[in-house]
């Protein structure tokens, strides 16, 4: 293909509430999108050089339906002059970031966009697994008024364990103190900042937290260190009724271990909004009355969404005009171009 003259940057999926701020990058490159196709397509592509001289992708969360997952096998096709992704989502398992680091490929994410509506989305599930809200809700909708409505907890007095006390953690926390929780956390390493730590919450191990938390709230990375982070062994080690809150991601709980919790009780009640095969359910949890139970919408809100499409175009605009990313992820962070 002949070289283009300036930039080439390609938009894996659509911008929705940014557009006219992702037009004006066109003033700075070469705009191109893919909207439309499959894994095959998109390799077949890269393999054939449609792509080569790409500076920088930009790619949706839901882009995944276009290309499949960022693993090894696609990463080491994408064209020699491909040198950022900037991705949408604070999360970014989509993509092996290992093996973009190996290709000298820079990757960002949105964080800090995402952590008010995340929060806000774990603290609507968390009260709603406290009052086992599923029952009396589907008995009005069948007629039933309350049906046989159990009686469900107050958070008062109540000790809440957050596992990860990043962005979304720490605004969790935030947003619980004002409902008398005893506010424990633990993260690999204690906080420093005080900002990370808004309500001085108190530094305990792991399994201090699994062993004394009567909620346990999930805000964790998927990470090779995660994944599966929460299984039999820990259910065992936690009190009995314990309420568990996840807005992470599903495969930190071995969702088989979870539903055993539920149904032998062990688990009061469960708040997902993520879970461990998406967008497939395990029917335990599908069946349980106990499980509050959301389709991965911690982020579905207008304004999140635009600030998340924003945050991915400033990230575009600062490789187009300084050459480097404004919110690289841990493992591909490196010198400007």
């Amino acid at each position: 293909m002949t070289a283009s003259p300036e930039p080439i940057v390609l938009l894996l999926g659509e911008v929705l509430h940014a557009q006219n701020e992702w037009k004006t990058l066109s003033s700075l490159a070469e705009l191109r999108q893919i909207k439309t196709g499959d894994r095959e397509q998109f390799l077949s592509d890269c393999k054939s050089g449609a792509h080569d001289g790409i500076l920088a992708i930009s790619r949706t969360y839901d882009s995944v339906e276009l290309t499949g997952r960022f693993d090894r096998e696609l990463i080491d096709l994408l064209p020699q002059s491909l040198k950022f992704i900037s991705h949408n989502g604070a999360g970014y398992d989509q993509i092996d970031a290992e093996a973009c680091a190996n290709r000298g490929i820079s990757v960002s994410n949105t964080p800090g966009a995402v952590d008010a509506s995340t929060a806000n989305t774990a603290i609507y599930l968390l009260l709603g697994a406290l009052r086992r809200v599923h029952i009396p809700a589907t008995a009005l909708r069948e007629g039933k008024w309350r049906g046989s409505m159990p009686l469900g907890h107050d958070p008062e007095g109540k000790t809440l364990g957050i596992l990860g006390m990043g962005g979304i953690g720490s605004a969790f926390a935030l947003r619980a103190a004002p409902f008398d929780f005893n506010i424990q956390y633990h993260n690999r390493n204690p906080v420093i900042h005080p900002s990370s730590n808004p309500v001085n919450a108190k530094y305990v191990s792991f399994d201090e937290l699994l062993r004394t938390s009567d909620v346990i709230s999930i805000h964790l990375p998927l990470t090779d260190a995660t994944r599966g982070l929460i299984g039999r062994e820990q259910f065992d080690m936690m009190k009995d009724g314990v309420v568990i809150v996840n807005t992470a991601r599903g495969k930190i709980i071995d969702e088989g271990a979870l539903v055993e919790a539920l149904e032998q009780g062990k688990v009061f009640a469960a708040g997902l909004d993520v879970y461990e095969r998406e967008p497939e359910i395990h029917p335990g949890l599908i069946k349980n009355d106990n499980a509050v139970l959301m389709p991965h919408i911690g982020t579905a809100t207008v304004e999140t969404q635009r600030k998340m499409e924003i945050l991915v175009i400033d990230n575009v605009r600062s490789v187009l005009e300084n050459g480097c990313l404004l919110t690289p992820v841990v493992e591909t962070r490196r010198s400007k171009l």
